[in-house]
């Protein structure tokens, strides 16, 4: 396959990673590829993007945030 019959992977400027045990369980959260935070609401993954001037309009676009295990929606381990 040649590179230009691959699909498009975007590269997004923040990762939250996977809900993490915890009281409360919280998610890491990735930003230019460093852990900058722990997230326990979508609000604070916002504020982690406002602190290294970033703007979020769409959390659910892939190109500005990649959910891994779960979505803006998870914050419990099932």
């Amino acid at each position: 396959m040649t590179e230009s019959a691959s699909p498009y992977i975007s590269q997004p400027r923040i990762m939250v990673l996977g809900v993490q045990p915890g009281t409360p369980p919280f998610r890491i959260v990735e930003i230019d590829g460093e852990v900058v935070g722990e997230a326990r609401t979508v609000t604070d993954v916002l504020q982690a993007a406002a602190a290294f001037g970033i703007r979020v309009h769409d959390l659910d676009d892939p190109d500005v945030v990649r959910w891994v295990g779960g979505d803006k929606f998870t914050w419990s381990r099932h």
